[in-house]
């Protein structure tokens, strides 16, 4: 691998790790006046207009009926189901609580992955048995147990999103580049305006300060920044690698809900956080292992 590219999968890494660790707390900030569904809508497709606008720029084709197709069926699971039912979630659940539960996606893109005949290592096979202890510890802890509508829409969020990143690397192939980013963003937004409208949503006008703030955060940083370095790492390292994300991610978001948002976690929950994110160290290290022989 070529030095320059080995800084841009670093970088991207570096995106994914910390800047979504802190989208949680400002899905949380951003829905005292922006509704879930609404909230991710409108960012996605602010987000998407503006790769749209700068890659048709540099000179890109449009992505063709079939891209298109793929672009829309990943971006209904994981922006619809995945970042819509997690903002819809954080209604009547902290952050803290929704950022851990991302701790599951690497387990699930694996169990994902075997249609496609990516099989799992023994320390894959660990990470997955360990996981899944910590998620049934977790969601007998008092966040979930007192929203299990919630839990539902974590569930879906989870699933969502890692079928739709497994699809997206394997199966439904996006446009090449830039273009890609922007039709699956922009598929997404139209998804996840139609949800709303449904829903019968409202913005809550005039928008409170911090609320505009924390949406202006998400579409910069979480949809421009972060969302493309993820599809980027997608296309180019292993399942295992691209989500190391959720290795980090909790442990941002964990530190963000107790120090800005003073969010509390029961023991059992910070228990379940442990095992969770030991299970993903095992994943992780076994990726490694993988790419190493």
């Amino acid at each position: 691998m070529e030095r320059s590219s080995r800084l841009v999968i670093g970088l991207c890494l570096l995106a994914t790790w910390t800047i979504w660790g802190s989208t949680y707390l400002a899905i949380k900030f951003a829905l005292v006046s922006f509704p879930p569904f609404s909230q991710m809508g409108s960012r996605f497709l602010v987000a998407g207009l503006i790769v749209l606008l700068w890659s048709r720029r540099q000179g890109s084709p449009w992505p063709s009926r079939s891209e298109w197709r793929n672009a829309a069926i990943v971006s209904v699971l994981m922006m619809v189901g995945g970042m819509g039912c997690t903002a819809y979630a954080e209604q009547t659940i902290s952050s803290s609580l929704a950022v851990v539960f991302v701790g599951t996606m690497p387990m699930l893109m694996i169990l994902f992955s075997l249609w496609f005949g990516v099989r799992p290592d023994a320390f894959e096979l660990a990470g997955l048995a360990v996981g899944f202890a910590g998620v049934l510890l977790l969601v007998r802890g008092q966040g979930f147990v007192a929203s299990p509508v919630a839990l539902g829409a974590m569930c879906t969020a989870a699933v969502g999103w890692s079928l739709g990143s497994v699809l997206s690397r394997h199966r439904l192939r996006p446009a090449p580049g830039s273009m890609g980013y922007a039709s699956q963003m922009l598929c997404g937004g139209v998804g996840l305006t139609l949800v709303a409208l449904l829903a019968g949503e409202h913005f809550a006008w005039p928008p409170q300060t911090t609320a505009t703030l924390a949406w202006i955060y998400l579409v910069v940083f979480g949809s421009l920044i972060a969302f493309n370095a993820y599809m980027y790492l997608l296309a180019r390292v292993r399942p295992g690698t691209a989500s190391s994300y959720t290795l980090v991610n909790p442990v941002v978001g964990l530190a963000l809900g107790a120090t800005i948002a003073g969010e509390t976690l029961s023991p059992r929950e910070w228990a379940a956080s442990g095992v969770i994110l030991s299970g993903v160290v095992l994943l992780l290290w076994g990726a490694i292992r993988r790419t190493r022989t």
